[in-house]
């Protein structure tokens, strides 16, 4: 056998080649075999070449025929399928999309097999290794046209759109691949059977098609490490976060939506991203945050929303991807926060609940406070004049007489008593006599210092505690409440002429702190003194 009959053989072998130094060099997973089923598919042309030039047998020679014809028939579909990966067209992998696009495969193939009557090809000489080719042959080269045109329509489609030049640089090489195989098919399919009859036949064309495709293939993968796993699992993350992720472009073309956010959005890699889309309506917040997504596209955008469409509060960031120093895309993340929401409104209300307690509960102590302020007023004033009573006076010298007799201290001591209170009383009732008490003790506080004390000492009678009061002092003090007490005029009602009265005093002071005499027996009879002596007088007793 000469050189020509090892080409085929020779392509098989370097397309081998590369179909192990994708296994070596790059990273990949059981999902990403599915490529390398379609590389090893390309290796399949050449070697069927090359096997059937080592037989003479013709049942074997058309057995390579059709397998080499049925491995391109599938190749075709191959391309156009992997073209939509590479490209990121992955709207074109729907199911019902799938079955379209392999159908015309899948029927050519089996035209190939079956071929009846020979419509498929027919032996020269009784071999195959010459041989014509039938109208079936020309229902498999449309089917490979078709499946070329459509991987040059999604190319076209992913080329239109705004891609980034990392993307566009894959494509582009995609492009090339398939022009490639399909200008070798083209020349192989001219000159090697519509101008057979003139031109001797040149080996090997296709199978060298395919290994351009091949190596343009290759390139694309192992430069943009499409099959690399650091992607896969960069993606299984995204797809694993309970958050919604959109990648985007510079141009705000769409380059990664995560799993959770897919069913929702209806967006594809490639398409264009509008921000305006997520917002069901308009707000003067919402329009804020457009306007510093589009006029500020390095700062990191954020807003929370209540989405009327679907009822859920959002979390929207915005966040700038900085390659370099410049804005190589964005990440645009959607966080549901209705929980967040719900547990902050509920801790609010438990809160505005715990403050409405917190005010009732202060109303209660303001009040129990005041109750208790008023029941210990009660407990050292008199109730019908107002002044303190004598228990509370009796409590309030013990402290004083002490810290005066330490510190030597002079200090004075009134009882007093309104004279002929019982002709009051008899004449013109307890009612009148109970309004002569009040008017007199009005009279005696306006006389009396700020640190006087003034108490109801039982009946008509009081005692005034002057502190710090020297002897001369409170004699003045005392003919100053006479006198005022004298000139008062009481109304009485239901009286003609206003009733006067006058108060008999028991004057008690003390200079020296040696002894230790019973104030208020000394007091109490200064002031029998002064009653026995005709009323209307002071009686002073000094010690």
């Amino acid at each position: 056998m000469g050189f020509v009959v090892w080409i085929d053989l020779i392509l098989f072998f370097v397309l081998f080649a590369l179909f192990v130094y994708i296994f070596v060099s790059v990273n990949i997973t059981n999902l990403h075999k599915v490529y390398l089923a379609f590389h090893f598919t390309m290796m399949i042309w050449p070697f069927c070449q090359f096997a059937i030039k080592t037989t003479d047998n013709p049942i074997y020679q058309l057995f390579y025929v059709k397998a080499a014809f049925v491995d391109s028939a599938l190749l075709s579909t191959g391309w156009v399928f992997f073209t939509i990966l590479l490209t990121g067209q992955t709207r074109f992998l729907r199911r019902k999309m799938l079955l379209l696009l392999s159908a015309p495969a899948i029927f050519s193939a089996a035209c190939i097999l079956f071929s009846p009557n020979s419509w498929f090809v027919q032996p020269v000489n009784e071999e195959y290794i010459q041989r014509t080719y039938g109208p079936l042959f020309w229902l498999f080269i449309a089917v490979i046209i078709i499946q070329a045109v459509i991987s040059l329509y999604v190319i076209s489609t992913a080329l239109v759109q705004e891609l980034a030049p990392r993307v566009r640089k894959q494509v582009m090489l995609v492009l090339k691949g398939i022009l490639a195989v399909t200008v070798f098919i083209l020349l192989d399919i001219v000159l090697n059977v519509v101008l057979d009859p003139y031109l001797p036949v040149i080996p090997g064309m296709t199978s060298l098609g395919i290994l351009l495709s091949a190596v343009f293939f290759v390139v694309s993968i192992n430069r943009d490490k499409v099959f690399d796993i650091a992607t896969i699992a960069h993606q299984d993350v995204m797809d694993t976060i309970g958050h919604g992720i959109l990648v985007l472009d510079e141009y705000d073309n769409v380059v990664e939506i995560n799993r959770f956010l897919g069913p929702h959005m209806h967006l594809h890699r490639g398409e264009r991203f509008d921000i305006r889309f997520i917002f069901p309506e308009s707000s003067p917040a919402i329009e804020a945050f457009i306007s510093g997504y589009h006029e500020r596209p390095l700062e990191r955008m954020e807003i929370e929303i209540l989405h009327t469409v679907i009822r859920r509060y959002l979390k929207i960031q915005a966040t700038p991807i900085m390659v370099g120093g410049l804005r190589a895309g964005r990440i645009v993340t959607f966080q549901d926060i209705t929980e967040l929401q719900r547990l902050i409104h509920e801790t609010h209300q438990q809160n505005r609940v715990l403050q409405e307690r917190n005010h009732s509960l202060i109303a209660v102590q303001k009040e129990l406070s005041e109750t208790n302020r008023q029941l210990q007023q009660m407990a050292i004033t008199d109730s019908l004049t107002g002044c303190y009573n004598r228990h509370y006076l009796t409590q309030q010298l013990e402290d004083e007489v002490i810290l005066n007799r330490e510190k030597h201290i002079p200090f004075a001591l009134i009882l007093l008593d309104i004279d002929f209170f019982k002709n009051v009383n008899d004449t013109y009732g307890h009612l009148a006599g109970d309004e002569v008490i009040c008017q007199t003790v009005k009279v005696l506080k306006q006389e009396l210092r700020q640190t006087d004390v003034l108490a109801r000492y039982g009946g008509e009678e009081f005692i005034i505690y002057l502190p710090d009061t020297r002897e001369a002092e409170a004699l003045h003090v005392a003919e100053q409440l006479k006198a005022t007490v004298e000139m008062n005029q009481i109304t009485i009602a239901n009286t003609a002429d206003p009733v006067t009265v006058t108060i008999s005093m028991g004057l008690l002071t003390i200079n020296d702190f040696s002894l230790n005499s019973n104030l208020f027996e000394d007091v109490d009879q200064a002031l029998y003194q002064a009653k026995n002596k005709g009323r209307n007088r002071i009686v002073h007793i000094a010690r």
